[in-house]
């Protein structure tokens, strides 16, 4: 197969989360530790940081990576979902795996992977593990996909742990209350290895310290310790509360050498050290233009808050869901002066225009429908002013479409 065949047979021969939703997961680690074991358990030949939580995972791996690479470390990120490029998933000192290895990997173990009905995340775990055991890492920054507990990723014992929040995301798969989630999201954390959670929550720090205790783990509350403050090109001023994790994260690593001056420029050159995208990403100036990936209620809620801050004649607000989300519950949040323009990202789980323009306008929130992204965004640069601001959001998937 060739590289686009390869990418083709992916996606579309197996089952995968965020075309398909629930059904796309295998609920156990069987599989992904039978393929492991087949590769020759390559996540066992490389050090590990393993980062889980419902908003913030993404940036601190970035944040995490780039100050190891400042250091002088030859830095594997694995991370998900992408933006533009599958390849994006997998990277070595912000370099993303090459094409020929993709397609490699997947000749080399298509049979296996037809035969035990692996999904697209277990083969891309493989993958990434494979990737960094034979280019030969020092360390791997791993994020989680989804939850912790039976996620492909846990089959790693890493150096530290590290949780940043608990929302409510995933719920029909994760469990309804932040007690329920943060159990999942506990299932990161290993026998006499430290965990490092980036804020206290009252409903979930009983649950981590508990479970930590059992597992005679250090258990460390960033948000209480008295850290440094440092600077970061990653926009939005959610990111201190990442920042505080990442560096108590740090902290606990035994065994590398990292300075003072390696964490500030590691904090300071995260997008040109990791490639990172969607993350409070100024895409114009006149007008401002802003996209986020932020998805849920909880980080939906911050990039309003920055939003308030910004200054702007009218505020244009491209704005597009999944189906599995709290959309009506989220929509409540949204400032009703702005001008919406709703449209559909271009997956299958993408939700209606029609459905989520009635459900907008019952919350107050009146605009129009456009059935792609690329229609609505037009739309909006077409009419925005140049003292304008322009956000687009609500998904992922949305955001993928404009960067």
């Amino acid at each position: 197969m060739t590289y686009k065949e390869t990418l083709d047979w992916m996606f579309g021969q197996l089952p995968m989360y965020q075309q398909k939703g629930a059904a796309a997961l295998n609920a156990k680690l069987d599989n992904i530790i039978l393929f492991s074991d087949v590769l020759g358990n390559p996540h066992t030949k490389f050090k590990t940081i393993h980062v889980a939580g419902t908003n913030g995972k993404g940036s601190s791996s970035h944040m995490l990576a780039s100050i190891l690479q400042e250091a002088g470390y030859k830095v594997g990120l694995y991370t998900s979902p992408h933006l533009k490029d599958f390849r994006e998933r997998i990277k070595i000192n912000g370099k993303p795996v090459d094409k020929k290895f993709v397609k490699e990997f997947i000749d080399g173990n298509k049979n296996f992977l037809e035969y035990h009905r692996l999904s697209f995340f277990e083969m891309t775990v493989g993958m990434a593990f494979s990737y960094f055991a034979k280019e030969e890492v020092d360390v791997a920054v791993i994020e989680v996909g989804l939850g912790g507990r039976l996620d492909s990723t846990n089959i790693i014992t890493p150096e530290v742990s590290l949780i940043t929040n608990i929302g409510l995301d995933h719920t029909q798969i994760l469990g309804d209350t932040l007690e329920k989630i943060a159990l999942e999201k506990a299932g990161i954390i290993k026998p006499n290895v430290p965990v490092v959670i980036s804020e206290r929550q009252p409903e979930t720090e009983t649950i981590f310290s508990l479970i930590a205790h059992q597992l005679k783990s250090k258990i460390v509350f960033a948000d209480e310790l008295s850290l440094p403050i440092y600077s970061t090109d990653l926009l939005g001023d959610y990111q201190e509360r990442n920042l505080k994790g990442v560096l108590a994260c740090i902290r606990q690593l035994k065994g590398f050498d990292i300075s003072e001056n390696e964490i500030s420029n590691g904090l300071k050159r995260v997008v040109a050290n990791t490639g990172l995208m969607g993350r409070w990403q100024v895409l114009d100036k006149r007008p401002l233009v802003v996209c986020d990936t932020a998805h849920n209620k909880e980080g939906l809620w911050w990039v309003l808050q920055q939003i308030k801050k910004q200054q702007y004649g009218q505020l244009h607000m491209v704005l597009g869901f999944v189906n599995d989300k709290d959309v009506k519950g989220v929509l409540g949040m949204f400032p009703k002066e702005a001008k919406y323009y709703f449209v559909r990202p271009s997956i299958s789980r993408g939700m209606d225009v029609e459905e989520l323009a009635s459900l907008a306008l019952g919350q107050g929130l009146e605009g129009q429908a456009y059935k792609t992204v690329k229609k609505g965004y037009k739309a909006a640069l077409t009419s925005a002013e140049a003292e304008d601001m322009i956000y687009v959001g609500g998904s992922t998937f949305v955001v993928a479409e404009v960067v």
